[in-house]
């Protein structure tokens, strides 16, 4: 049921949030017009810079304006950059002078990095400053421009950061104590060019509400808060799911991708699976005349060969997860071998015990395996425990090796591993096979 069906029944901004995805921009636009200002004001606050963007070019002209001027400093930047370029100069019109000057400075950074998410205006106060004057000071920034305020920021003539007030510590103060005497000096910053990943990751240690940041010279440029860092989070999450899973970053939501994007964002990564996929055909070729044979080896191909791409998909998972966390690093490359190497092994033989009582049980029902099944069901137990083994020390030291040349350790995805696993347990199955069953069914 469209919004203009609904004309009689004025809807709430939690209805039109939860059928926000469902509607037609035009619908979303109608829904809107229909919420209160206050309620219209929180509602358009809470959505992401895109919907935001979409939203006010759905607007007549003259509506626009009120809307961009909601919005601070980084959310307005976050606004022009979601928008085409040909609009973006005119978004940036209807911004004040002052924060039109802001957004086009944030603008200047790349969108994924601290300077791109940070806002510009926090509260600042002078060292030499009294507490009295400090409070009085940081009262007038709330009134005039100062939308968050979680800390005071002590900043010398040049804007370097010397320390920072908080506002417990201020008020408890004597009025004529120097804020200079009140400050703590040991900051917590980040740098204007340091990646939101690793912003992040400053704020999970750290557990601050906000950071600063700051240039090469230590000059305070803006603040990080915890918000920003919540989409910064979900944002890397979803793009480290996509790579992982063998897909290119959507980049939007699921159901608002068209179906032309959709198919190019998956198809690039299937075809180069199945080039990849093609070497196993050639292997299984080159093995063409002991599949003959013994036709019986090709019985547990796919069980041989899925449990190295399982067993390599489950390590670079954990590796890949470590690195995002900072749990691990390139110089931690040999220790993460020697630990895959042993779990590799140990968890290849309790398959490979699985896999030969399974073969002697079938044996005693059906007699299907011949009268060499021991050797069949050793040549299956070796081959296991030498695929998986080998396909764990390859998907771990997989995403060291992207790291190592510059490249997201999230692309060494799961049907990647898989495939390239493919190939090598192939190898390892049929020479274990050669050397088992040669003079018997070889």
């Amino acid at each position: 049921m469209s919004v203009e069906q609904q004309a009689g029944d004025r809807l709430s901004a939690d209805d039109l949030r939860d059928a926000w995805i469902l509607f037609t921009p035009d619908d979303r636009r109608l829904g809107f017009e229909q919420l209160q200002r206050p309620e219209a004001e929180d509602f358009f606050l809470s959505l992401p810079a895109r919907d935001q963007e979409e939203l006010v070019l759905a607007l007549p002209p003259d509506q626009r304006r009120s809307w961009v001027r909601l919005l601070p400093p980084d959310d307005a930047a976050d606004l022009v950059q979601a928008a085409p370029p040909e609009e973006r100069e005119g978004l940036l019109a209807l911004l004040d002078d002052a924060t039109r000057r802001e957004v086009t400075a944030l603008l200047a950074y790349a969108e994924d990095d601290a300077g791109g998410l940070m806002n510009p205006r926090y509260a600042r106060v002078r060292p030499d400053a009294t507490v009295d004057e400090a409070i009085s000071y940081l009262r007038r920034q709330a009134r005039e421009r100062t939308e968050v305020i979680y800390y005071a920021y002590v900043l010398d003539d040049a804007q370097r950061l010397l320390g920072v007030a908080s506002f417990r510590d201020l008020f408890a103060a004597a009025p004529d104590k120097r804020v200079r005497e009140v400050m703590h000096g040991d900051v917590v910053s980040v740098r204007e060019d340091m990646d939101q990943e690793e912003v992040s990751r400053v704020f999970a240690e750290r557990d601050l509400p906000a950071i600063p940041v700051v240039d090469a010279e230590g000059r305070m440029k803006g603040i990080v808060t915890v918000d920003d860092i919540v989409d910064v989070v979900e944002e890397e999450a979803t793009e480290d799911f996509h790579k992982h899973g063998g897909v290119e970053v959507l980049g939007a939501p699921y159901l608002e991708m068209g179906f032309g994007a959709m198919v190019k964002k998956r198809g690039g990564w299937l075809a180069a699976l199945f080039l990849g996929e093609m070497l196993t055909a050639t292997a299984m070729a080159f093995f063409e005349e002991e599949i003959a044979k013994a036709v019986v080896l090709a019985v547990f191909l796919p069980l041989i060969i899925s449990s190295g791409g399982n067993s390599g998909s489950q390590a670079s998972t954990l590796v890949i997860r470590a690195m995002a966390l900072g749990e691990v690093r390139l110089r931690d490359w040999w220790r993460v071998a020697g630990r895959e190497v042993m779990t590799g092994v140990a968890l290849g033989l309790i398959l490979a015990v699985i896999g030969f009582v399974r073969i002697l049980v079938w044996q005693k029902i059906g007699h299907v395996y011949g009268e060499h099944y021991l050797r069949v069901a050793t040549t299956v137990s070796l081959s296991l425990v030498g695929v998986v083994s080998f396909g764990t020390l390859t998907g771990s030291m997989l995403p060291f090796l992207l790291r190592r040349v510059g490249l997201d350790p999230a692309s060494a995805s799961a049907p990647f591993v898989a495939t390239l696993v493919d190939v090598t347990g192939l190898v390892i199955y049929f020479a274990v096979g050669s050397v088992i069953l040669s003079g018997t069914l070889l």
